[in-house]
């Protein structure tokens, strides 16, 4: 429209983006963009404005956030006009297809939080384009193929990759990796955990391998993670003894669960007391025995169906006597590296064809949830904050016993959300939630529900919205720990800046 007057010409960049995008959406029923029209784009909906730091005068669209707004629709090439963008925030709705290559041209990206869509394709290799980005969100989507080496040498302090269909194996150069928080979970990965963890002994803190077809013998290098403060590598296939390693130099870990593999030996005392261990979860495994002072405390270890002799609760003799419980040689059991084609290195032995997914129904409003299990997941979503039409996506759970089941899924800790509304809304939609790293100086979040930290035992609440029989949607990933969480509106660019890590509080997530 010529009639059109744009305070600078990047305003009028960003008009041509966003109406492309307006164009590209086939479904918006809380009317977020319902604001879109005209030339004042920083009065958009879920559109924030900054002064541009250096260069030409004037506001540039520095952020966007339509967290649980429940949109359909996909992403058009011309978003690569928003080359001022620093937070890109698509949390919980239902955008599809693929990332477009042209997200290249956003170099000033600090977060990218593509969590909870249908996007498909291989990984979205467009991310190594971007040398401003922090934080990379892509759990619960479908990506598949190989995770790519490459993801590893980037300067990254948050990765979350689960619940994706990823497989061919953890890339060898793992360790190159500076982020503070790893999350695989929930894909079909295979193959070996990369000795090179142990170069990560500087800046992890939080690693999640749940359910992901690991094999091997856990490597020793797993000792010299001296900040880690959860490790979970539970429901995989994981052999051999706990790393001796474990006991003697992470004192910082707070949570250890090895639950569901088939590890044998027995359970070191220097485990069972490390200072600030507050769960310890080593059921349904093969060890023969336990040291005194893992037995004497019973709150905060479990490690019922085993072979060790004298405890309750444990396996027949008939299982302990298969050949699934023999000790093996983890010398013998190298992980052999192996490159795929298309990009991804890998550990070898992963599964070419993942099992199908399976989508149970929702529950509609005043009923209970199924009696049944769910599949094992790393912890259960709380109920969507949107009122969109929620929906579940279950993960079909490794090869285990299927008349016992381990402890019950661990639950999130979540923080109460903004209370801030916003006007542009013709139907108010629930506040965005904003994802920002731990090196951002950024007011501070809401208080967490707890007073300390991470995890509870009770299944979340049954969804509480109407539910439409024909909407599948997913429900949207938990929230991530305290020190991701900020304020309503994305800050500018200019007030980034470089501090280390608050790990102080470590409410933790996922997924």
């Amino acid at each position: 429209d010529p009639t059109l007057k744009f305070e600078n010409p990047r305003l009028r960049q960003a008009y041509i983006a966003l109406q492309a995008w307006k164009a590209a959406i086939f479904s918006d029923p809380f009317n977020f963009t319902s604001s879109w029209n005209g030339s004042d784009v920083c009065s958009y909906m879920g559109v924030f404005c900054a002064p541009k730091s250096t260069g030409a005068h004037g506001r540039v669209v520095a952020g966007i956030d339509l967290n649980h707004a429940d949109i359909a629709g996909y992403l058009p090439p011309e978003l690569g006009l928003l080359s001022d963008l620093a937070l890109f925030h698509l949390n919980s709705n239902r955008f599809c297809g693929v990332v477009p290559s042209s997200l290249r041209l956003m170099k000033l990206l600090h977060e990218l939080d593509l969590s909870n869509n249908r996007f498909v394709g291989d990984f979205p290799k467009v991310v190594f384009s971007l040398p401003s980005l922090k934080y990379l969100d892509l759990r619960f989507n479908e990506f598949e193929g190989s995770v790519p080496s490459q993801l590893f040498d980037k300067d990254l302090d948050a990765l979350f990759l689960n619940d994706n269909r990823f497989q061919f194996g953890i890339p060898p150069n793992l360790g190159n990796s500076p982020v503070s928080v790893l999350v695989l979970a929930n894909n079909n990965l295979g193959g070996c955990i990369p000795g090179s963890i142990g170069n990560m002994a500087k800046t992890l803190n939080e690693i999640i391998l749940l359910n992901d077809n690991l094999t091997g013998c856990l490597p020793p290098q797993i000792g010299l993670l001296t900040n880690l403060t959860v490790f979970d590598v539970s429901f995989n296939r994981l052999q051999g003894p706990l790393p001796s390693t474990i006991g003697k130099n992470m004192k910082s870990l707070e949570q250890l669960d090895v639950a569901r593999n088939r590890l044998t030996g027995v359970i070191p005392a220097s485990i069972c007391q490390l200072p600030r261990l507050h769960n310890f979860t080593y059921s349904f495994n093969y060890f023969t025995g336990e040291a005194p002072a893992c037995a004497a405390n019973k709150n905060n270890i479990n490690g019922r169906k085993n072979c060790i002799r004298g405890k309750l609760d444990q396996r027949s003799a008939r299982e302990c006597a298969s050949p699934a419980a023999r000790p093996v040689d983890c010398r013998k059991l190298q992980c052999s590296s192996t490159t795929i084609p298309g990009g991804g290195g890998g550990s070898g032995g992963g599964s070419k064809r993942r099992p199908p997914r399976v989508s149970t129904p929702s529950v509609p409003v005043g009923n209970k949830p199924p009696a049944q299990r769910r599949p094992p997941r790393v912890s259960t979503p709380p109920p969507p904050t949107s009122e969109s039409s929620p929906s579940t996506r279950s993960h079909p759970p490794p090869p285990s016993n299927p008349s016992s089941s381990s402890s019950p899924p661990l639950v999130p800790n979540r923080a109460p959300p903004p209370s801030n509304s916003n006007s542009h809304s013709p139907t108010k939609p629930p506040p965005p939630t904003q994802r920002v790293s731990p090196r951002t100086h950024l007011p501070p979040s809401p208080p967490p529900s707890s007073s300390h930290h991470h995890w509870t035992l009770t299944p979340p609440p049954p969804p509480t919205q109407n539910v439409s029989p024909t909407t599948h949607l997913r429900p949207p990933p938990p929230p991530l720990p305290t020190h991701y969480n900020s304020s309503s509106s994305p800050p500018p660019p200019v007030l980034y800046h470089a501090s280390p890590p608050d790990h102080s509080k470590h409410d933790l997530f996922i997924l």
